[in-house]
């Protein structure tokens, strides 16, 4: 999938110091690289997705933006961590993200998705509203530095929706338009 300024494609280990760099300055209570490697060589059910600049971005091409740790575990499709560098944020990355895994989930036959985020995250409640995840319950004192509830949200069944606002049902198989 693409974007303006950015392509979505998998990472692999060699991205692994940029991912970490990306995860540091983003969280609080970030991953460490031992947990990062874990999930990008150790874990059958792990993906990760990056977001890189194309040549003539602003910054430096080639560069990695963002990227997404996801899980598709049989038939669900699970949000681990999304993180956008702040000079990027707000041009749809985190979004192209996240299309990118749901559409993933749905061609290996996921039919539904889940994700924790912070209380106080409302940017992010709201990217997840936008794909019509809903808030269905907390989870108290869930994150640390600082503590913090979780809302967890779920989005049963996937259903992808276009800029226009209208809706796709898709099935194991299917094809979506894509975000831009």
């Amino acid at each position: 999938m693409t974007g303006a300024a950015w392509m979505i494609e998998p990472a692999g280990a060699e991205s692994l110091g940029e991912i970490l760099k990306i995860e540091e300055a983003c969280f609080s209570a970030p991953w460490t690289r031992k947990m990062l490697e874990a999930e990008l060589s150790g874990n059958p059910f792990a993906h990760f997705l990056l977001a890189r600049e194309r040549e003539g971005a602003e910054s430096s091409a080639g560069s990695i933006v963002g990227y997404l740790c996801y899980w598709i575990v049989f038939e669900e499709v699970r949000l681990m961590n999304l993180a956008v560098i702040e000079s990027m944020r707000h041009r749809g990355i985190a979004r192209s993200l996240v299309f990118t895994a749901l559409e993933t989930g749905l061609s290996q036959a996921a039919s539904r998705a889940v994700l924790e985020v912070r209380a106080s995250n409302a940017a992010a409640q709201t990217l997840y509203q936008g794909f019509g995840f809903r808030r269905v319950a907390v989870r108290p004192k869930y994150y640390n530095q600082p503590i913090e509830d979780a809302v967890l949200m779920e989005l049963d069944p996937i259903v992808l929706r276009s800029d226009a606002g209208s809706s796709v049902r898709h099935n194991a198989g299917g094809h979506s338009k894509p975000l831009q």
